[in-house]
């Protein structure tokens, strides 16, 4: 399956991102734990060269720990500052006043230097679709500011929100880009929800996602699971366990028959909403 999904709100959203970057000193960038590197728009990176960098890894509490402190120190050896958190509970959030101040103290230093005193630090959050950006300002605002939604595309617009007086943050639509070159990316993105499940063939995720487990993570799907492969069945592996999932959680037709799109719709739910474990799908290692 090629993974793509590019609907053109997104071009709009890109332009108004390039128009206003001007105005900012802070590039938030927020990406899912579970995939740093492919839920990094490399878009990203361009519009905010010679701005001051933080990156935030939202959902960490999907991801493994091990690997989000991995994750933590090859960021921090980029020179971006990194913090972990998780935006639906809050954890990690309250510290990233203090690493904002970090971030910034050569731009507050510069403005003490002209007499400049108290302006607001001016903070564009970004990152792709559904990664979490408006429940992190809310959760950061500690109110109700930007619109949320557990599906991709929910912001549609530029919101500003003033946090206090030393922090203002636009708040900006998700973003992906037009081609992805790797299509591990793409079925990485396609994992986590941020493209339209209407396009995707679920039962071809649910195989890759289940050959990423059992590299990976071997046995959590028997623990989670509790089922039996037939090994005399002449389907490929992965399809075999999806088969089993399928008896194990009563997602069986007429006749008996395993419903392998039911049973791949709710792998890929309980890998989403972490039911199957706490699952980094990236690994620094790779990366370097």
């Amino acid at each position: 399956m090629n993974y793509q999904w590019y609907p053109g709100h997104m071009t709009k959203a890109k332009r108004m991102m390039e128009e206003n970057i001007k105005l900012i000193d802070l590039l938030i960038e927020l990406v899912d734990a579970r995939i740093p590197i492919s839920s990094r728009n490399p878009d990203i990176d361009a519009l905010g060269k010679n701005k001051s960098r933080m990156v935030l890894l939202n959902k960490s509490d999907l991801a493994s720990e091990n690997e989000n402190e991995a994750w933590m120190n090859y960021f921090e050896a980029q020179g971006l500052h990194a913090v972990k958190v998780n935006s639906k509970t809050g954890a990690g959030v309250k510290s990233i006043q203090a690493v904002v101040k970090e971030a910034c103290k050569e731009k507050i230093e510069r403005d003490r230097k002209r007499g400049i005193l108290n302006r607001p630090i001016r903070a564009m959050v970004v990152g792709i679709p559904n990664v979490g950006k408006s429940t992190f300002i809310n959760s950061f605002a500690g109110k109700a500011c930007a619109k949320t939604g557990n599906k991709p595309g929910v912001t549609k617009g530029k919101q500003w929100i003033k946090l206090n007086k030393n922090l203002e943050l636009l708040d900006t639509p998700g973003i992906l880009w037009p081609k992805f070159e790797d299509q591990r990316a793409g079925l990485h993105l396609a994992l986590i929800g941020s493209m339209n499940d209407h396009i995707l063939n679920m039962e071809e995720m649910a195989v890759s996602l289940i050959t990423l487990l059992e590299e990976n993570y071997q046995g959590v799907l028997e623990e989670k699971y509790r089922f039996t492969v037939d090994e005399k069945e002449e389907l490929p592996w992965q399809v075999r366990i999806l088969k089993a999932i399928a008896v194990s959680r009563n997602c069986v037709g007429k006749g008996g028959e395993a419903d392998l799109l039911k049973a791949a719709s709710f792998l890929i739910d309980d890998f989403r909403g972490g039911k199957i474990g706490r699952i980094t799908l990236e690994f620094p290692e790779s990366e370097a």
